[in-house]
């Protein structure tokens, strides 16, 4: 197919209550969506990153740059593309993941669309719903955190992730299991937050029977996580490390990980995390699909790819009014702990645009061949 046009669209979009972590606080968030316009038909995508570069080198302005001024260009030259030939055409191009992810997504929904093929059937999924984890954020207090924590199991989700930080992790951690049953469900993620320094600290972790710990040294520091996965019982889990899969292999064959994480975004799109997951499944090693806040949009794809089968345990996969009190889709609500997977083509999802209008941060920016 051929390219016409690439829009950005930049909206705001506040959440329901605000989300701590140990690199900041947030009360909204700013998505940069993306849109293709071909001969065949449109596509979305939405980016993944965040205001900041906090999380990621990554952040919105970062990428609305360069997909302006050299991915959209790149795409827009060709005159035969498809999403299988995304990460060859924007190889030029040193990093950002996060804006190929989402120029890559945006031409698989219109390449798919096209086909009357949805996104879990071209995924090669086998389930039509998933089960669903929920993310925790850093609470004021104990018992702010109990009770969020108790509304999210009275909701059915199968899995409680806890962020945690120095400072913010024993107590919270042995308060909330607790609460829970003693065989339920229960990870913490440090997001990069702690040092092998803290080694002998992080081992007390294993009095809680938790199912993982997630990336709780930098993202570069893989040395660090061989050493913590040797000392403790409590399984090692890389997120922000994982940028594709031969650098997965690396830390899975050094015994930094055991657990893999898969962020499609993060990764430089959906055809990577695609391989990334099947080497996984070669070598039984679990995976789970991790969220970064993600709209309906964004998260329809996501459960299309947690349906795959190497995804073995719950990942962040929530349910729209976790975050949203109105999504720019229509919402994905919770049954029974599960949600289901889109059946329609492409996403599968349908992109309110009266909303994006409504809450758009600055018109439209439609980017055309020169």
């Amino acid at each position: 197919m051929k390219v016409l046009a690439v829009e950005l669209h930049r909206v705001a979009i506040p959440l329901v209550r605000p989300f701590e972590t140990s690199f900041g606080r947030q009360t909204g968030r700013q998505v940069l969506l993306v849109r293709v316009r071909t001969d065949i038909g449109d596509g979305w995508g939405e980016c993944v990153a965040g205001s900041d570069p906090v999380y990621s080198s990554e952040y919105v302005d970062g990428c609305e740059n360069v997909i302006r001024h050299y991915l959209a260009p790149a795409l827009l030259a060709v005159d035969d593309i498809a999403a299988e030939s995304i990460a060859a055409l924007f190889a030029f191009v040193i990093g950002h993941r996060m804006a190929k992810a989402v120029i890559e997504t945006a031409v698989l929904d219109a390449q798919l669309r096209a086909a009357d093929t949805s996104f879990a059937s071209y995924f090669g999924a086998e389930r039509t719903e998933v089960d669903c984890g929920v993310s925790v954020g850093i609470a004021p207090t104990i018992p702010a955190l109990l009770d969020e924590v108790a509304l999210y199991v009275a909701k059915g989700y199968r899995r409680i992730k806890l962020k945690i930080k120095p400072g913010w992790d024993l107590e919270p951690v042995a308060a909330v299991r607790e609460l829970l049953a003693p065989d339920a469900l229960l990870q913490v993620d440090a997001n990069t937050a702690y040092t092998l320094l803290d080694l002998d600290h992080l081992r007390r972790l294993d009095d809680y029977n938790l199912l993982l710990i997630e990336q709780p040294f930098a993202e570069d520091d893989i040395r660090s996580h061989v050493f913590l996965a040797g000392a403790i019982s409590t399984p090692v889990c890389l997120d922000e490390s994982i940028v594709n899969t031969e650098l997965a292999l690396d830390a899975l064959a050094r015994g930094a990980t055991s657990i893999i994480n898969i962020k499609a975004g993060r990764m430089g799109g959906y055809l990577e995390a695609l391989a990334l997951h099947d080497a996984c499944v070669e070598q039984a090693v679990p995976v789970w699909c991790g969220g970064m806040l993600e709209t309906g949009l964004g998260r329809a794809a996501n459960v299309a790819l947690a349906a795959l089968p190497g995804f073995s345990l719950p990942g962040d996969t929530s349910a729209s009014d976790r975050y949203f009190a109105e999504d720019i889709t229509e919402p994905f609500v919770l049954r029974e702990g599960r949600l289901a997977v889109p059946t329609g083509p492409g996403s599968g999802v349908t992109v309110r645009e009266e909303l994006v209008s409504a809450w758009a941060q600055r018109p439209v920016e439609l980017l055309r061949e020169i």
